[in-house]
């Protein structure tokens, strides 16, 4: 049996050649359709040089276990969510490696109402019988026929969901640098940009890296990486622009700047989504993440909103964005999740709301946000390697917890005192632990405790 080191906890992610390949893509395949026995799935993939031959692997394993293949070509991430649900499937799989280096590639399972493929739902079974692969030695021969294959092209229809969670009436001329990376994105940014034209919505595109190129000459697409962010906030200043957007890869994660070129922290743009949510559907739930959690708190009850934490990562907050009818969910590292689209998340959905949000508010996005981050003030995620991870956070817990008011273990450890918090945990995939700190209106109290803690993790 092979031991497939490209199986984490809730997605498929490796180094091309030695930790997957098209033979390993084949398998997996091979693998959910056996499992699941699905009648059809939706396939897709990112702008990598590999993601193509893999994809069309993949496609072969499972139409050699039975199933039906729809291919969308060059997709992101949530156009397999959008076309799972739309198309009303049985599951999906994007192939992508999203913000990772140039030589991985990886993929994202989905299943019926792209409910997503984690190690308690289906993902170790996939990952055990992909690794017997009984079919290499004829010891496996399916009972189904083998599925057909099609491709087919939902662009249009999907973007004209994206564009049903705002009122293009209200939209302001604005002027919008929209930055794909030289990933998946700009295919989706070009037909936007279409149907603003046909309904004569008066927002201007200033696109830059917006062809796809697997070479990434422009660096991988992670705007997270503050090294990565310079391009899109220049040109947000060259230009004179109302708003940047950037995203990774496979686009599933959406960055803001505002109209200085300022990056904007994730965490208050939950804030300013859940207030929109809630001004049109008062009462209802909001989903969070533990590591930054005060503002979100704040504005969710300030709005006539319900805020519910949820453990960090996507599959925990589709679970409870699900259990709790949740009408959005956000985490501080730009993931934006909605009821409407199937309570997965969406790069593109967040920007649409916002642009609108700007337009009806007649403000500037530093407007919008100054007074929330002045009021809740963060360090932003700090990431620490560690030679012992869970001894560095023992040793943080007894420092602070005699003074503590508050702990939760939600997600690694979060403290809080009547002026300040902190969340602290350890990574799933590599020997850090990521450390946030907010504060309650004190820029100077967060950053000495920052620098308090720091101090305490490199002891």
């Amino acid at each position: 049996m092979a031991e497939l080191t490209c199986f984490k906890a809730y997605d498929i992610r490796g180094q091309l050649g030695t930790q997957l390949n098209e033979d390993i893509a084949y398998d997996i395949g091979r693998a959910y359709g056996e499992f699941l026995q699905p009648e059809t799935v939706v396939v897709g993939g990112d702008a990598r040089e590999t993601s193509e031959a893999l994809k069309n692997a993949l496609a072969q394993g499972l139409m050699d276990a039975g199933t039906h293949i729809i291919d969308l070509g060059l997709a992101g991430t949530e156009e397999i969510y959008f076309a799972t649900s739309h198309l009303g499937i049985d599951g999906g799989v994007e192939v992508t490696a999203s913000h990772n280096p140039i030589d991985y590639n990886g993929m994202k399972l989905v299943s019926k109402g792209s409910r997503p493929i984690g190690n308690d739902s289906g993902l170790l079974d996939i990952k055990r019988i992909a690794g017997e692969a009984p079919w290499r030695e004829g010891r496996l021969e399916s009972d189904r026929p083998k599925g057909r294959y099609q491709q087919k092209d939902l662009l249009v229809p999907y973007v004209e969901h994206l564009m049903s969670y705002i009122d293009t009436a209200k939209l302001k001329p604005l002027k919008l640098v929209v930055n794909a990376g030289n990933g998946a994105a700009g295919h989706v940014v070009n037909e936007i940009e279409r149907q603003f034209a046909a309904a004569n919505v008066p927002l201007t595109l200033i696109k830059i890296f917006n062809d796809p190129d697997p070479t990434f000459p422009n660096g991988i697409p992670n705007p997270l990486l503050p090294e990565n962010r310079a391009s899109t906030a220049n040109a947000v200043k060259e230009h004179g622009a109302d708003m940047g957007i950037a995203w990774d890869g496979d686009f599933d994660r959406c960055f803001l700047f505002d109209e200085r070129g300022e990056f904007i922290e994730g965490y208050y743009i939950v804030g300013l989504l859940a207030a929109a949510f809630l001004a049109q559907k008062p009462g209802s739930k909001i989903i969070h993440d533990p590591r930054l959690t005060w503002n979100t708190i704040d504005v969710v009850n300030q709005s006539g909103g319900v805020p519910v934490m949820s453990k960090t990562g996507h599959a925990f907050i589709k679970d409870i964005m699900r259990e709790q009818d949740a009408i959005y969910g956000g985490e501080m590292s730009a993931h934006h999740y909605f009821r409407d689209f199937a309570y997965c998340d969406s790069g593109m959905i967040p920007w649409l709301l916002i642009a609108e949000l700007v337009s009806v508010k007649e403000a500037s996005l530093s407007s919008l946000v100054e007074q929330r981050i002045a009021a809740y003030p963060s360090s932003g995620e700090i990431n620490q390697k560690l030679s012992n991870p869970e001894q560095s956070i023992a040793n943080v817990l007894s420092h602070y917890e005699k003074d503590a008011e508050l702990i939760d273990r939600t997600d690694g450890i979060s403290i809080e005192f009547s002026q300040w918090r902190f969340n602290l945990r350890k990574s799933n995939t590599e020997p850090v632990v990521r450390l946030n700190v907010e504060s309650r209106a004190d820029h100077a109290l967060m950053e000495a405790k920052t620098k308090e803690l720091i101090a305490l993790l490199s002891d």
